[in-house]
């Protein structure tokens, strides 16, 4: 049998203690006023009221008034005595009720102000504690809900207006080199070629905001599954190393890596990969000119540590806060050169959370980095 908490036991005491005590004023004021009743008949009040109504306002003689009061109410006192009880149960009982359902009263208003979006915090009587702490959680969830929803259509309203910038000025270009292309046939082939590789080149960077936006929608669906799997996390490391090195010849930036062998995860290749490409990509596109980008990974306490290390302009400590919301970028100033959506930073979060595992960032002292940590594969 399930026992009752202490928490659960102390919810409506005060109602419990004050229908108690209600039920014991109306036992008691019933005795009462019955024992009164019984009282004033046995000593004669009430025959001396019967007969002299009788004789004096009915004109009838003292015997036919004492004939009347024994036959109708003394040889009845039992059955009379019963229904005085029961009347004044009932009149105590009403008075009692009316008081008590001012307490349904209290907990409709506190509804009615659930329903109608109140500001105001619900107040109860003291009995009702219990019901006003569980009005109120309701009241709190529901106005986070609301928030939480204002907050959904704020970043859509955010989504459009990123697209709509983004997306225009590479747009904007490729119709207008395109727009060359056809109105001059006869544009020199060096100049041509020119063009058409600008115009690829904006295309590409279309396909590539598009993409990114794709992957954010896929990355946030509850129904995404890991395909884990063991894998050395090391030669990830090396393959990423090799892969964006000619991403990074632009701006005369390199990447160095600092890894220690044989580390080993349990975790999808695909997804992992792309999270730790997408902090190569922020650091590239924040980073110094001819400066480096250290990439480290180190296995410590059965924790994995990935680090990337950029040098370049220090993030302020209050946009530290929000660099891995959704649509967010810290220089706006730079977001149709260097970042998409802003969406980068999400997505990593978003595959590494899946993982079972944390990302920071700290910005000091003209030096941001990001870690990523992950729980090592036992035995490695």
């Amino acid at each position: 049998m399930r026992h009752k908490t202490a928490g659960e036991r102390s919810d409506y005491w005060q109602l419990r203690r004050k229908l108690f005590r209600g039920t014991a004023v109306i036992v008691a004021g019933s005795a009462a006023a019955v024992l009164l009743l019984y009282r004033f008949l046995l000593k004669g009040r009430f025959a001396n009221i019967v007969v002299g109504f009788l004789t004096d306002y009915i004109d009838q003689d003292r015997e036919a008034a004492l004939a009347f009061y024994w036959n109708v109410f003394r040889r009845n006192i039992e059955i009379l005595f019963l229904v005085a009880g029961v009347v004044v149960f009932l009149l105590i009982l009403r008075f009692f009720l009316n008081s008590f359902t001012k307490y349904f009263n209290e907990i409709n208003r506190g509804i009615d102000a659930l329903v109608q979006e109140s500001d105001d915090e619900v107040k109860l009587a003291p009995e009702l504690a219990s019901t006003e702490l569980k009005i109120n959680q309701i009241r709190h969830i529901l106005v986070q809900r609301a928030m939480a929803e204002q907050l959904a259509e704020q970043r859509k309203n955010d989504l459009v207006m990123y697209l709509a910038h983004d997306i225009r000025t590479p747009l904007t270009s490729v119709i207008g080199y395109l727009s060359l292309l056809e109105e001059v046939p006869e544009m020199p082939a060096e100049q041509r070629a020119k063009y058409v590789h600008i115009t690829l080149d904006k295309a590409q960077r279309l396909e590539t905001l598009v993409n990114e936006f794709f992957e954010i929608a896929h990355y946030d669906h509850p129904q995404i599954r890991l395909e884990r799997k063991e894998m050395d996390l090391s030669y990830m490391l090396v393959q990423l190393t090799d892969e964006f090195y000619p991403l990074l010849t632009a701006r005369g930036n390199t990447v160095v890596l600092h890894a220690s062998d044989n580390l080993t995860v349990s975790a999808d290749p695909g997804k992992l990969a792309r999270a730790i490409n997408n902090l190569l990509k922020n650091a590239a596109a924040y980073s110094d000119p001819h400066s480096e980008i250290v990439l480290s990974a180190q296995e410590q306490d059965g924790m994995i540590s990935i680090r990337v290390q950029n040098q370049g302009p220090v993030i302020p400590p209050d946009k530290l806060a929000s660099i891995f919301d959704k649509f967010y970028r810290a220089d706006d100033a730079r977001m149709s050169d260097t970042g998409g959506f802003g969406l980068g930073l999400a997505i990593a979060k978003e595959i590494v959370s899946l993982h079972g595992g944390t990302i920071t960032v700290q910005s000091v002292d003209h030096c941001t980095t990001f870690t990523i940590t992950l729980p090592a594969l036992e035995g490695s």
